[in-house]
């Protein structure tokens, strides 16, 4: 199953000038066409727009006001999980990895308690 990422960005407010392009209309549409060619170049798939509510302030003390922002929405396939690989190149790390020697401990001295088991009062 394929898994996403996916990334939002502000959807243009203001279209700029261009040759070629007359009226509002036509410069808006090439602003959102350049937009989604950025994003597209950069592996992005557009998925759709939306206009969510914000509660802005304006300054300091004015109280929040409720606007409205347009956003286009993208998303692009991320790698598959490595954890299907991770199994198998944690036992070729195992395997080559030098065994540890066990750890030895020394008898207790003669005369010596070791636990509460041991003791004699």
């Amino acid at each position: 199953m394929a898994q996403f990422e996916y990334k939002a960005i502000a959807a243009p407010r203001r279209a700029k000038r261009v040759k070629g392009a007359k009226s509002t209309t036509d410069r808006f549409a090439h602003a959102m066409t350049d937009a989604l060619n950025t994003m597209g170049a950069e592996g992005w798939e557009y998925v759709r727009s939306e206009t969510l509510p914000v509660d802005e302030k304006k300054g300091m003390l004015s109280s929040a006001v409720e606007a409205y922002h347009s956003v286009m929405v993208f998303r692009r396939p991320i790698e598959e999980p490595r954890l299907a690989t991770r199994p198998a190149e944690s036992l070729r790390a195992v395997e080559t990895l030098p065994e540890e020697p066990a750890l030895q401990t020394a008898p207790p001295a003669p005369g010596l308690t070791v636990g509460p088991a041991d003791r004699t009062e």
